[in-house]
């Protein structure tokens, strides 16, 4: 590979890694390639989350983090989604903007972890912090609850040092136990949600917003 300028290390612009501007083909070695890299990026942030949460225990006797976990979304996801917002089929577009491909997901006990967190990514050096949406304090109207960062995380190859965005969700137990049986029944096999359901998982976001509030309290 060529050796670029500094500044100029990013995923798409490695013409030797990538031609980009090419039709994606999920079975080809570029695209096997590309997926290689998202896992990295993920390998790379676990270990500095791994790091702080075992900081906070350790040095603070407290359990910031309750449990880590990632995945990479699947190929069909993504070219669904690709279609789903009219992107051309190509590379470039791909890495340009799906930003979900690489995902980590931290689960905190109480709400104020999420916030502290939050906050403790940003100071990881090297990290770019490219978007943020507080769905902590902000719920989105179905109830849907979690902080979402998305972030460039610097990987460093042979001879290459590439930033590769991750979605970062943090959120507390109670949120996470919400937002996975909202996905179950949202996407069971009968079809949609109608609106009955929907305002029943409304009430119960709202109550489990109350319920981390209360444990919060409890805890100090």
């Amino acid at each position: 590979m060529k050796r670029h300028k500094k500044g100029d290390m990013q995923l798409v612009k490695i013409e030797n890694f990538l031609e980009y501007k090419e039709p994606i083909t999920v079975k080809d070695k570029t695209f096997e390639k590309l997926m290689f890299i998202y896992s990295i990026a993920i390998r790379e942030l676990e270990t500095k989350i791994g790091i702080l949460q075992d900081e906070s225990k350790i040095f603070y006797d407290y359990d910031l983090i309750d449990h880590v976990s990632s995945r990479i979304k699947k190929p069909e996801s993504i070219m669904n989604k690709m279609e789903k917002r009219g992107y051309p089929f190509t590379y470039q577009e791909m890495i340009e903007n799906i930003n979900d491909i690489a995902g980590i997901r931290i689960i905190c006990p109480l709400k104020k972890d999420v916030f502290s967190v939050k906050d403790l990514i940003k100071k990881i050096p090297g990290i770019h912090i490219l978007k943020e949406k507080d769905y902590v304090t902000n719920p989105k109207e179905s109830g849907y609850s979690s902080y979402h960062m998305i972030l460039e995380v610097p990987v460093t190859l042979s001879q290459n040092m590439i930033y590769v965005k991750v979605e970062l969700q943090i959120r507390t137990l109670a949120m996470d136990f919400w937002a996975n049986l909202e996905h179950k029944i949202k996407y069971k096999p009968e079809g949609t949600v109608n609106k009955k359901v929907s305002k029943e998982l409304v009430s119960y976001a709202k109550a489990i917003h109350k319920l981390d509030n209360k444990m919060m309290l409890l805890n100090n």
